[in-house]
């Protein structure tokens, strides 16, 4: 397995170590109930150093950016970042991602660990205006610090103004005593907080400066485990579970990253297109149980009638909310808040409500 530079640190704090895209990953350590709670409530570290980043400059950056990109790269300003997917050519998704403008004619893009030799594989076959494209997945480390107590431990590292750094957006400045750090306020966990980027021979100086700058609010190191409990009481999308090779944007509710600007003629733009007129047939939605019991990923939903009408794409128990919750595809009948469904739950037939996350309000 792959390690980051990290690895030792969370085997030597107890971690429990297990294989996530190729990584010795921590899953866990105090337990996922206590670091879900301390991210949402006080400020929690997570290691995310097993993300691909791509660098894309020159010239042809942004045309590239447009023809491979579902999102509008040409409206995206200087020191900005914005969420986007790569289509294929049936309409589903490659990946979803961030795209930086960290300079003129330089943007870096953010992927998904699982997925970083696919991705760039994918540009690189796609790359045919001659963009510069150099993978710095290996030379880059990522830490996010969350939760509404981050700003203030984090301030105290930097002489940045982290208030200046709304949602969405990024600044490279000096970080505990680290030069040209990426700070940018692009969380998952929709608790707040930001993320880092550095170079890996920088990782043990930032960690510890982070966790003796958090020692005051009981900062705690956060496994992958709490990380997907805290995406998914927002409502946000996970590769892999929620969004795949066979999955629309358009089906997966992302039409408001899916933009048909003029000139902008990005891979299956036209099968997108289509979709948006015609209606889609099936959609990703938010339900939250009415009878006790946890969705998981793969289960069957129903409707009254006993009709299979989709899928579970993910689902938990909600440690706020201490009720079932999850994410699933379902047929256009369905699609609206307020529909009954039903999941099979082991031979158990389970009423839930369709609802519009996020479900931690």
């Amino acid at each position: 397995m792959k390690t980051t530079p990290f690895t030792e640190k969370h085997i030597a704090l107890g971690a429990k170590m297990h294989e996530f895209a190729g990584y010795n990953m921590p899953i866990e350590y105090s337990g996922i109930i206590d670091e879900h709670t301390t991210v949402v409530n006080s400020v929690g570290v997570f290691d995310v150093s097993h993300m691909g980043e791509f660098w894309v400059k020159g010239p042809h950056a942004l045309s590239f950016l447009q023809s491979v990109t579902s999102n509008d790269v040409s409206i995206l300003p200087l020191g900005k970042a914005q969420y986007t997917c790569f289509p294929n050519e049936q309409g589903g998704i490659v990946d979803d991602l961030i795209v930086y403008h960290y300079e003129d004619e330089k943007y870096l893009l953010v992927v998904n660990a699982a997925n970083i030799d696919k991705d760039w594989n994918w540009c690189v076959s796609h790359n045919s205006v001659g963009a510069e494209l150099q993978n710095s997945s290996d030379n880059m480390a990522q830490l996010a610090i969350q939760g509404p107590k981050a700003k203030e431990v984090l301030q105290t590292l930097t002489s940045v103004n982290l208030n200046e750094i709304p949602y969405y957006a990024f600044k490279t400045g000096d970080f505990a005593g680290e030069k040209e750090v990426i700070i940018s306020n692009t969380g998952y966990t929709g608790a707040g907080g930001f993320e880092i980027y550095f170079y890996p021979e920088a990782a043990d100086r930032i960690w510890n400066a982070i966790f003796e700058a958090g020692k005051c609010v009981g900062i705690k190191p956060i496994g992958l485990g709490a990380r997907d409990t805290l995406r998914l009481e927002m409502g946000f999308c996970l590769y892999g579970n929620d969004l795949s090779d066979t999955t629309s944007p358009l089906e997966a509710g992302l039409g408001w990253i899916t933009k048909f600007a003029e000139g902008k003629n990005f891979t299956a733009r036209a099968i997108l297109e289509k979709q948006k007129a015609e209606g889609i047939q099936r959609k990703l939605v938010g339900f939250e149980m009415i009878d006790r019991g946890v969705p998981r990923h793969g289960y069957n939903i129903e409707n009254a009638e006993g009709e299979v009408i989709g899928e579970v794409t993910s689902g938990t128990m909600s440690p706020c909310r201490k009720i079932g919750i999850g994410m699933g595809y379902v047929k256009r009948a369905y699609m609206t808040v307020g529909s009954e469904i039903y999941l099979d739950v082991r031979g158990r037939k389970l009423k839930a409500v369709v609802v519009k996350p996020p479900f931690r309000k």
